[in-house]
């Protein structure tokens, strides 16, 4: 039955941000050294008359979503074509409930066909996670609405008071379980908010650690550019190596320097994370064993392993049981939703890295999904600036991860986030190892909103009352 909570989405607002970075940062076989951010306003409104507004963020990180040989404009313009069509159509769009229902339908029934006949002509089809990542500012944005509008923190709506539906509509169990979702709402797998979470630093594939990697071109900004300083300024205990995944001596040495250095400095945890490059588990479990007999404190360190297969998991079902037999492996580009959790479960995967970039809906039914099935979550980064560092962090605040979040947008472009930093000022920085969310307060996602002077350019489309 319909509840008086329930919101429609009234109108849109699409501003686009550009950033550069101070340092490249590399995924997979190319390198990202500026990104647009898409900020979105939504307006909602219930069967009262009731209205408020979000706010959602997302960096359109082209070279994630859509690795190719077609050039960084081109899909770069088309994601922004993207957005601006996702704006219409989630103006007009008429469902009405909580925003997890909302989310989820606008999914099934709109976003999968819009993608469709977005790509009817093209050469090359805009992949369905560069969708989803332009469809996550609008989504995020309608959750933090409805917290606004119902005047609670969103993640204390996720409840039969406020949802119409139970998870039972949303997601099905692995087949080989007599795990039930009916009668069951995502509450039961939210955990209360932690304020403090250890933050995971990346290590990036072209990231100096020590002197000799220096090249002369490094920012002189009063940041930090050696590993070493990153470790001791921040007091890093955790930290994410970005492998190649096709070249097996370098990245067995790679994780060899970054482990002796974090020995050296008391770091206690390491990740590793290959790119999504490699095609075969023995290419994976050939640098395990070697690490395991030569360097057997650094293999202690790996606390997990992140994506190193190709994203497409229907395309390339490989049977991955043997890694993740050596460390907890997760799935990450491949997540796309529940149903692809759900594939890589049956094939041997062990855990799963969420993000809110492929919209705070898929995230959270993901979340109940994984967690009902014992498996491992973690929440990883798109390297979030301003506005979408905030429900990022709050998504890892709210979930059983295996070791805090990552978090590294103040490694590659930390004057970006300035004027959220002056509200929140330990979420863009690192102190002691952890980010402090103490700062974020309030109904939504506690963003502030109103205290953050940040001037936006001119929305590049809207459709407002």
């Amino acid at each position: 039955m319909a509840k008086l909570t329930d919101i429609q989405v009234r109108g849109t607002a699409l501003f686009l941000i550009p950033i550069k970075t101070r340092v490249p940062l590399k995924f997979g076989t190319e390198t990202l050294t500026s990104v647009t951010c898409a900020r979105v306003m939504v307006k909602v409104s219930d069967s009262r008359g009731n209205t408020a507004t979000g706010w959602g963020e997302t960096p359109l990180s082209v070279q994630w979503v859509w690795p190719s040989q077609i050039s960084y404009d081109a899909r770069h313009k088309t994601l922004i074509e993207f957005c601006k069509l996702l704006a219409r159509e989630w103006g007009i769009f008429q469902s009405k409930g909580h925003p997890l229902e909302l989310g989820y339908d606008f999914n099934e029934s709109r976003l999968k066909p819009l993608l469709n006949e977005f790509n009817r002509n093209r050469q090359e089809k805009m992949p369905y996670l560069a969708a989803l990542l332009c469809c996550s500012p609008f989504d995020i944005a309608i959750h933090d609405a409805y917290g606004n509008l119902v005047g609670r923190p969103t993640y204390e709506t996720y409840n039969p008071d406020f949802m119409n539906r139970d998870l039972a509509a949303f997601i099905e169990p692995a087949p080989d379980t007599k795990i039930g979702f009916n009668s069951r709402y995502p509450h039961e797998f939210i955990i209360p908010r932690r304020n403090k979470l250890k933050a995971w630093h990346l290590v990036g594939g072209l990231d100096p650690i020590d002197q000799s990697d220096l090249t002369g071109n490094e920012p002189s900004d009063g940041y930090p550019v050696l590993l070493r300083d990153w470790i001791r300024r921040d007091g890093l205990k955790c930290l994410k190596i970005k492998l190649r995944g096709n070249d097996e001596h370098w990245d067995y040495n790679r994780i060899v320097r970054v482990g002796k250095m974090a020995i050296e400095e008391n770091v206690d945890w390491l990740s590793a994370d290959f790119n999504c490059t490699v095609t075969i588990p023995g290419y994976v479990n050939s640098i395990l064993d070697k690490l395991r007999d030569e360097y057997p404190r650094i293999y202690g360190m790996i606390l997990y392993v992140e994506q190193p297969f190709p994203y497409e998991l229907e395309q390339f079902p490989i049977d991955v049981r043997s890694v993740s037999a050596r460390k907890p492996l997760f799935l990450d580009e491949s997540a796309h939703d529940w149903k692809m959790i759900r594939l890589g479960r049956s094939l041997g995967w062990s855990g799963v890295a969420l993000k809110t970039c492929k919209t705070q809906t898929g995230a959270i039914l993901s979340a109940c999904w994984a967690e009902a099935h014992g498996m491992t979550l973690m929440v990883q980064d798109l390297t979030n600036p301003m506005l979408a560092q905030i429900p990022h962090l709050l998504l890892a605040s709210h979930i059983n991860t295996i070791m805090g979040v990552e978090t590294n947008s103040m490694q590659f472009y930390p004057e970006a986030s300035a004027p959220e930093a002056a509200v929140h000022p330990e979420i863009y920085t690192r102190r002691n190892g952890t980010v402090d969310l103490s700062s974020i307060r309030g109904n939504g996602f506690g963003y502030r909103i109103n205290e953050i002077k940040r001037q936006l350019p001119p929305p590049v489309i809207q459709y407002l009352d």
